[in-house]
């Protein structure tokens, strides 16, 4: 059932995907409460996601595979994602805020994967101070939530 890795590992990795997708709904709830395109379920999805490809990398193969590589597939593939929530209207872009959260949310679920906890946990607190406290900020600074485009 657990074929070359024991129970305890197998275990460690499901935390660590468990927490992954924890830290990345954490992120998700405050875009949710934004109302913004990409929520929970996709900041929870690309924490998750992430974290199980490094994973998958480290273990799956048997010791053979480059985990750096793979990681570095995954940043760009986020950010392929992300490109699909950044939307312009009217000279307005929307969404990048939010595309920038999944590709941060990405990098957390990552570090969840290779066992940096204090990291991922200061990360995911980094990028709520950064959505909640620089948007209050923003506010006072700009009289639009997003810069027109020209």
């Amino acid at each position: 059932m657990f074929d070359d890795i024991g129970i305890n590992e197998t275990l460690m990795m499901i935390g660590r995907l468990a927490l992954a997708g924890s830290l990345g709904m954490v992120i998700g709830m405050e875009r949710t409460y934004r109302a913004k395109t990409a929520g929970i379920r996709t900041h929870f999805l690309v924490a998750l996601g992430s974290a199980l490809f490094v994973l998958v990398s480290r273990y799956g193969f048997g010791g053979e595979a480059d985990a750096a590589r793979v990681a570095a597939q995954v940043v760009s593939g986020i950010g392929f994602l992300g490109a699909g929530t950044i939307i312009m209207q009217k000279h307005v872009i929307h969404g990048l805020t939010t595309a920038a959260g999944m590709w941060v949310a990405s990098g957390i679920g990552m570090a969840c994967a290779v066992g940096l906890y204090a990291v991922a946990l200061a990360a995911t607190v980094l990028a709520l101070v950064g959505l909640e406290v620089l948007g209050i900020f923003s506010k006072f600074v700009r009289s639009s939530p997003e810069e027109p485009v020209g």
